[in-house]
């Protein structure tokens, strides 16, 4: 019992990323922030003295990425926040209000503003109040312009319908992660695809002829085979490479060279078997 007390908490995230939400006061940061589930109850959703702040934990490719989001209101007052929370920060969120086109040309300056404290860090462009669109002031086309010309990322979001709002968080996520060097250990332990698990199940249970009797559309026989003959074309590979290698190393032990010579064989590198 004692043992049990002794040992840390385990974490209950595998990634931790702290993202900002900046923007004017008035086109619904907040409202975004309430559609997200609260992560922690060590530290529930909160405002005041200009900012609000709430950590979130979001599945992504299997992997537990907890968010901690800083949202300032977006007076110009309340910049001196952006700069004190802007240190450490692996993401921005910078919304605008698609009712409101003052909120969208004042993104440059928060934009400067981003690119002095945390310059670098991926950015989301987030249109927000979708369910206002008959009220549009902001083209989607110019938004999109706007997000292609400053190499980010672009969402119309609703969180009145809950739309794209998770989406959203997923992609700066991701993006981080990418820049922070995890691409490749996110990559590695990457879920599989239900279609890919099903391909797997019956490639392994049957030969390419006989996939032709199964009773599945035709579209999904084609893209059994091709998964087949891939698979069977790797499998060849790797057993000639190992024949050849097992030849060469009869030969090596037949003639040694010198009398403290090693015998050695050579296996490909890349080569696997997929079962």
């Amino acid at each position: 019992m004692a043992e049990e007390t002794g040992r840390p908490p385990q974490k209950q995230y595998d990634y931790l990323l702290k993202f900002l939400l900046v923007g004017d006061s008035d086109v619904g940061k907040q409202e975004i922030l309430s559609e997200l589930d609260d992560g922690a109850s060590e530290s529930p959703f909160c405002s005041g003295s200009g900012k609000s702040y709430k950590t979130t934990t979001i599945l992504l490719d299997g992997k537990r990425v907890k968010l901690q989001l800083w949202d300032t209101s977006g007076q110009g007052r309340f910049c001196t926040i952006i700069r004190s929370y802007s240190r450490g920060a692996q993401g921005v969120l910078l919304v605008y209000d698609i009712t409101n086109r003052w909120s969208f040309d004042g993104l440059d300056r928060w934009l400067k503003e981003v690119e002095e404290h945390a310059p670098g860090v991926p950015k989301v462009l987030v249109g927000n109040r979708l369910h206002l669109a008959f009220k549009r002031k902001v083209g989607e086309r110019d938004a999109q312009m706007y997000a292609k010309k400053h190499r980010m990322a672009f969402f119309e979001v609703s969180p009145l319908c809950n739309f794209n709002i998770l989406e959203s968080f997923c992609e700066l996520s991701r993006m981080a992660l990418q820049r922070n060097g995890m691409e490749r250990l996110w990559r590695s332990n990457k879920v599989l695809s239900l279609q890919e698990l099903c391909c797997r199940a019956i490639v392994a249970r049957t030969t390419v002829y006989s996939i032709e009797q199964l009773p599945l559309p035709k579209c999904v026989k084609s893209h059994l085979k091709s998964y087949a003959l891939t698979t069977t074309s790797t499998q060849l590979r790797y057993t000639h490479s190992q024949r050849k290698s097992g030849g060469r190393k009869k030969k090596f032990i037949s003639t040694p060279t010198s009398p403290g010579s090693e015998t050695r064989s050579c296996v490909p590198r890349n080569s696997c078997t997929i079962s």
